[in-house]
């Protein structure tokens, strides 16, 4: 008992005496003249002390609000619309005169007059028998029986409450959280204690200096206590990943290339060999800016080479698409679908090799939303160009870069990217589904891409992965779209990316 006595913090010495007599919190923070914070914390550490019994009930009460507060002063809008028709019918424009309403609230008087059968409308509007009855607005009572509590509404009360609370400003319901508290037998035997409040928190120089800690008794600390959680300041969890992932590339020796996320179609799709009528130019695929809608083509001796490429193929003795390229249509601004057009990018102004290159980015695909699809996600890019270079050394930088991630075992299949011959796909062995996962595509480009960037035909390795899918096995995430929501709760309980 005397340790526990010794132990109280000072705030659970100040409110320890009132609880005998009050146990509404209200009353308890003007007894003790403390904050309501510092009440609250009080509260908590005898609770934990078992020194009492704290119970939490939250309470949805009505209160009238800003209009309301004018409404029952002036009357109802519908009350004074009726009084002004009591004598004579009156045209719209005459009640608004006389009423002095403005147009919303003359609507909704007409509404809730009608629903009650007061008023007849023709070219002027009228007071009916029944509303030569109506002495009393229900909604007039229920505004001057506020506040109350939601659950002691009876039916003809709901009806008014939710009439009222579609009008602006009228009534306002509020959560209100409600604490009271109870002495346990450990409690009331405290409570008969003297507390001796000359105790010494925390060692300073004055203290020292003045051996004034000679004639005091220290507080004896709690370590057991619990202790509020503390959320230190970090970065988005999906930011954490993406910033190893951008060391991964670092440490492999590559170098970061960044760029706009608005780009043309020429460097989005036509550089890259994409046909343009392929179907990954329409609409339903990718997302065109209309304001600016389009953009310059670059160097006209570059634009010259891609267009000959489309056409015929004859630089790399390709039969190329076999079509009239159409320069406007390379000209339309886009929304960057992959980051493959940095990498076109730099490529276009590369003067030594070997290189290699990486970035990681967002990408935007007029995707339908949902668990699996996002028409926003992030993507890491990779190029390595080398003449020596072949796809087993493509295989060996994927296997290097998944294996940093976690994944062990990977896995390749053929697959069709435009702007890659040999193209592959990447699957990744998930150890805890015990199934082949896709994380993304890969490829040599295809000399129809190179030779109009670099000048000759060289192998350039190239990847791009989705980084999305290859980190929400780590959070836990079922969700693509939980990636972007901000629950603020999520976010301080997400664990830190460690790997």
């Amino acid at each position: 008992m005397q340790e526990l006595l010794e132990s109280l913090h000072p705030l659970e010495r100040k409110v320890l005496p009132h609880l005998q007599s009050t146990n509404s919190l209200k009353k308890l923070i003007e007894k003790s003249k403390l904050e309501e914070v510092e009440v609250l914390r009080a509260l908590q550490w005898l609770e934990n002390k078992k020194i009492i019994t704290v119970q939490k009930s939250t309470k949805e009460i009505i209160s009238i609000d800003k209009n309301g507060l004018i409404y029952l002063k002036k009357g109802l809008p519908e009350k004074r619309f009726l009084e002004a028709i009591k004598n004579s019918p009156l045209t719209l424009k005459e009640i608004q005169n006389k009423t002095s309403l403005d147009q919303n609230e003359l609507s909704i008087s007409i509404g809730s007059l009608k629903k009650k059968n007061a008023i007849a409308l023709k070219d002027k509007v009228s007071i009916t028998e029944e509303g030569k009855k109506l002495k009393e607005f229900p909604e007039e009572s229920f505004l001057k029986s506020l506040p109350r509590e939601t659950k002691n509404l009876v039916k003809e009360e709901i009806n008014i409450y939710n009439e009222l609370t579609s009008r602006k400003e009228l009534i306002k319901t509020d959560l209100v959280k409600e604490v009271n508290f109870l002495l346990t037998s450990l409690g009331k035997e405290i409570s008969k204690h003297k507390l001796n409040e000359n105790l010494i928190e925390s060692l300073n120089t004055k203290i020292l200096l003045s051996k004034e800690w000679k004639n005091k008794n220290f507080r004896r600390y709690d370590i057991k206590t619990q202790a509020p959680k503390i959320y230190p300041g970090k970065r988005h969890f999906s930011n954490q990943a993406s910033k190893y992932i951008k060391r991964i590339w670092l440490d492999l020796g590559f170098k970061e290339m960044q760029g706009p996320l608005i780009q043309s179609s020429f460097w989005n799709f036509d550089v890259l060999f994409t046909a343009q009528d392929h179907p990954v130019r329409e609409l339903q695929d990718t997302f065109f800016l209309d304001y600016p809608n389009k953009i310059d083509l670059p160097d006209k001796k570059l634009v010259s080479k891609v267009k000959e490429m489309h056409e015929n193929g004859r630089l790399v003795k390709s039969k190329g698409w076999q079509y009239s390229w159409n320069p406007e249509e390379a000209k339309k601004l886009v929304l960057r679908t992959h980051t493959t057009c940095l990498s076109a990018k730099t490529l276009s102004e590369l003067k030594t090799f070997p290189a290699k290159f990486f970035s990681i980015g967002k990408v935007f695909r007029n995707e339908t939303l949902d668990w699996s699809h996002l028409f926003e996600f992030t993507q890491t890019e990779g190029i390595v160009i080398d003449e020596n270079a072949n796809l087993q050394h493509l295989i060996g930088y994927l296997k290097e870069f998944f294996s940093k991630i976690g994944f062990e075992e990977i896995r390749v299949r053929p697959g069709y990217f435009p702007y890659v011959e040999p193209g592959i796909e990447v699957d990744v062995y998930h150890p805890q589904r015990k199934k082949w996962v896709e994380l993304g595509g890969a490829g040599i480009l295809r000399p129809e891409v190179v030779v109009p960037l670099l000048g000759k035909n060289i192998p350039v390795l190239a990847w791009g992965l989705g980084v999305d899918r290859i980190i929400i096995d780590y959070y836990d995430i079922k969700d693509l779209r939980d990636l972007y929501k901000n629950d603020i709760k999520k976010l301080r309980e997400t664990k830190i990316w460690l790997k």
